[in-house]
């Protein structure tokens, strides 16, 4: 397994499932094969990454993460390397954790296939071991047959196949929306749901799981693998079938008797950790909890929802977006959970790119102020603010500043013009560039012409957290700055945040009304749920935007308010909830 100090949470998962696997494979400690279970999931959910975690001394808080794993991933980050996976993998060949990565391959018979056909290299195990089962050599091992082999032969296809990459949240509500609408042709099908973590809204999706509640699950099952954009029925039960979609996209389904759905969409809802911290609480009672209902004294109890099932454990209903295993149970059991913020409750969008061409040397919207105006209105937003990327370097201040002039009459016309629509500001704007050393690329009169300025990283984004740190304090600083923008400058899938000192940054926010975004594009999704959390127990006031760069964009709104909820972001929380009058007061211009 390859070791190295940056690992990213996808990397640490596999080196930590990878773990598990070699002690099943020695015959180890089963509680250390649970607990590198637990731990590898816990970093799948996280939503920050675990070095920034580890970097403020906050890693071994995670619910599923002990003091010792901690410690293992401590040193790596530290220092590069790990004595103690070092010497757990050392006599293990790198391919066998290849071979795990495909659906129905388990540790033993990794192990085993490697052993029989010398494979050495993890490049290449899937690929070798394909051909061998296509000479038939599976099949004459002792224990395996012609169907262990044909199933080996499709699972590794499927895995070639797979995409690499988990599914951004709009893709894939996107998709389960698509065979939700299908599945709601039949008159078998009553309700119908996400589970997982589409349904928690996690910024990143895996397999798409759904479940339906009817009393004729033949016909469910039967309508679902009829589904017309499938590429294959991969599994067809009694109450279970899975589909694989274009793009290699697995979706499957359950179906529950409507006495007992509440149950089962608790259950498969998760998280895991979520449901370890219930079944823990179940037990002290002498209860049992499970997908099947409650057990109490010998007897199942059956719920048709989730409320009654969360009130017979002596809490009250929590949220979806909830449930990661944190103090959610502590405070649900209080009656103290917050009211999160709704998407109704947004007032207005702060970051939007239009296609007033002001020779920015990043993109452009693609949609004029006029259809963003009246797309707002649609939204029945109050205001909004026109943001587009700061002019190049390579302007001169005189013409910098004419075309703010020229974008700020521009302005000021749809100003005088709103009329019979809910709008009633536009607001001057810019996203301006944070340069390396933290100047902003505008000269003081250019930023005079604003209301106020957005700032945002787009470039060197391997710099020390202090010098990341003070780079971000010293732009944040200028008077006119309001807003920092998806301010880690993740791309979700390609390339992790910067590294900041958090405490310092929310420090500087309150002591200075400076506000952080919640930026909703579905790459992004920045900042993350965790830092949201935090953000909020620090005092610090957020916004959610949707960075549109066209009018089609600012219906992802609702993924930001997502990842609010997430980070238990309540209405009052997010300056842009509040109506106009309230929102220019705290503004402060």
């Amino acid at each position: 397994m390859k070791i190295s100090k940056r690992m990213n949470n996808v990397e640490l998962a596999e080196l930590l499932r990878a773990a598990s696997s070699a002690y099943q494979i020695k015959g180890g400690n089963r509680f250390k094969v649970i607990a590198y279970d637990r731990a590898a999931e816990a970093i799948d959910h996280l939503s920050s990454e675990a070095k920034d975690l580890w970097d403020d001394n906050q890693l071994e808080d995670v619910s599923g993460i002990g003091k010792s794993i901690a410690g293992h991933i401590g040193e790596i980050f530290s220092t590069g390397k790990s004595k103690h996976f070092e010497k757990l993998f050392e006599d293990l060949s790198p391919a066998i954790f290849e071979l795990l990565k495909v659906t129905g391959i388990g540790p033993k018979h990794a192990k085993r296939f490697v052993d029989e056909f010398k494979l050495t290299k993890a490049s290449t195990a899937t690929k070798e071991l394909l051909l061998h089962a296509k000479n038939g050599d599976i099949a004459k091992l002792e224990g395996f047959g012609k169907d262990s082999e044909n199933a080996v032969i499709e699972a590794i296809k499927e895995y070639q196949a797979k995409p690499k990459d988990r599914l951004l949240m709009d893709k894939a509500e996107a998709v389960s929306q698509s065979v939700i609408d299908w599945m709601k042709k039949s008159s078998a099908v009553g309700e119908i749901t996400t589970l997982g973590s589409l349904r928690r809204r996690a910024s990143t999706v895996g397999d798409i799981d759904l479940a339906v509640a009817s009393d004729k699950p033949d016909e469910v099952i039967t309508h679902f693998t009829e589904y017309p954009q499938k590429s294959r029925v991969l599994q067809k039960g009694e109450r279970k079938a899975a589909l694989i979609l274009p793009g290699n996209i697995q979706v499957d389904l359950m179906v529950e008797d409507v006495d007992n759905f509440g149950s089962l969409k608790q259950h498969f809802t998760g998280s895991k950790q979520h449901n370890i911290q219930l079944r823990e609480y179940a037990v002290k009672k002498g209860w049992k909890v499970s997908d099947y209902g409650i057990t109490k004294n010998g007897k199942l109890v059956e719920h048709k929802d989730e409320k009654s099932f969360y009130t017979s454990l002596g809490f009250s209903w929590i949220p979806p977006e909830l449930r990661e295993g944190t103090n959610e149970l502590e405070i649900a059991s209080s009656g103290t959970l917050p009211d999160l913020i709704k998407i109704e409750n947004i007032q207005g969008d702060l970051h939007i790119h239009s296609d007033f061409d002001i020779h920015t040397s990043h993109d452009i919207g693609a949609d004029s102020m006029q259809s963003i105006v009246k797309k707002a209105g649609e939204l029945k937003y109050q205001y909004i603010a026109f943001t587009e990327h700061n002019p190049a370097q390579m302007n001169s201040q005189k013409t910098v500043n004419n075309l703010l002039k020229k974008k700020g009459n521009k302005i000021d016309q749809l100003n005088n013009e709103l009329v019979k629509t809910s709008v009633k500001k536009i607001y001057n704007s810019l996203e301006v560039d944070i340069l390396p050393d933290g100047r902003l690329p505008l000269g003081e009169d250019a930023l005079d012409i604003l209301d106020f300025a957005l700032v945002s990283i787009h470039s060197s984004f391997k710099k020390t957290r202090k010098a990341q740190t003070n780079r971000v304090l010293k732009a944040l600083d200028h008077p006119k700055v309001k807003i920092f923008a998806h301010p880690t400058g993740r791309k979700l899938n390609e390339r992790e945040g910067v590294d900041l000192d958090w405490d310092v940054i929310f420090d500087f926010c309150v002591k200075n009304n400076k506000w952080l975004e919640i930026n909703s594009s579905p790459q992004r999704i920045d900042l993350s749920d965790a830092l949201v959390q935090e953000a909020i127990k620090n005092g610090v006031k957020l916004v959610i935007d949707t960075d549109s760069h066209a009018v089609a964009h600012m219906d992802t709104m609702k993924y930001g308010v997502y990842n609010a909820r997430r980070g238990w972001a309540e209405a009052k929380n997010i300056m842009n909830t509040l109506d106009y009058s309230s929102f220019v007061s705290q503004l402060g211009l």
